[in-house]
């Protein structure tokens, strides 16, 4: 018998790519709506797309949020028991705003050995064609990691693009609904538009990986790396933050 989780595994190794319905809660995508602004708020100096891993490890209510036992449950099908957290990133787009994302595959920019790893993409916001959703190129993970090429000729956030011809007839536009997650492959070409409509168009990425890839980055441990469910495995893990009133976002639980 076909469970619907073989057919989730089997549509992400045609396609390269699954979406999860529903899965978080209205409350908890208020808190992380409200998440952002507070970051906003806090670091007055980073735009939308720069609210990075490098806050993670010593924010609560982010730490709170990726290790969701939700989130965890959908990234154990892909990678098994033993979880950690590699990365994670708001890409908030402002109304009639906000960067481009090139097309590209996340595999060619991460110090992961072996490249094994998922992203999940929780929707904040409503994610459509105008306001800038995903696109991706169904099967294209079945690729190799192409080389980087630099591109400052157009405004975008990686400054940076797969060198290698993008058939965008083929592209699918990720429709997404608050709470909904979206998993894809490293090696699958995706990309995104600006803004172009009034309304705010946030996701967050969550870059999962088995404790047994390593992170090949010299700095150790990573400044985002958390164990977050089972052994630890080959990788040094940041201490979970403790919650400090006035110092980070009051949160249900906190």
């Amino acid at each position: 018998m076909i469970t619907e989780a073989d057919r989730t595994l089997q549509d992400f190794d045609r396609d390269g790519y699954t979406i999860f319905r529903n899965v978080i809660d209205p409350a908890l995508i208020a808190e992380a709506s409200a998440h952002v602004d507070w970051l906003h708020a806090r670091y007055p100096d980073r735009l939308g797309e720069d609210l990075a891993t490098e806050l993670v490890a010593g924010d609560p209510f982010w730490v709170r949020l990726v290790g969701d036992d939700r989130l965890l449950d959908i990234a154990e099908l892909f990678l098994g028991p033993d979880l950690a957290l590699f990365a994670s990133h708001y890409i908030s787009k402002p109304p009639f705003s906000g960067k481009a994302v090139l097309w590209h595959q996340d595999g060619a920019y991460w110090p992961l050995e072996p490249m094994r790893v998922i992203t999940l993409w929780l929707a904040v916001d409503e994610s459509t064609p105008e306001n800038g959703c995903v696109r991706v190129i169904p099967g294209s993970h079945k690729d190799d990691l192409h080389e980087l090429r630099t591109r400052d000729d157009v405004d975008n956030v990686l400054g940076s693009e797969s060198a290698v011809a993008v058939d965008e007839s083929a592209a699918v536009d990720l429709v997404l609904s608050p709470g909904d997650v979206e998993v894809h492959h490293p090696n699958i070409l995706h990309a995104s538009t600006a803004n172009t409509s009034p309304r705010r168009r946030c996701g967050l990425t969550i870059r999962y990986i088995p404790t047994s890839t390593r992170i090949t980055s010299e700095q150790q441990p990573f400044t985002s790396a958390l164990l977050l469910r089972g052994q630890p495995g080959v990788n040094v893990y940041q201490p979970f933050p403790q919650y400090v009133p006035g110092e980070h976002m009051p949160f249900a639980g906190a």
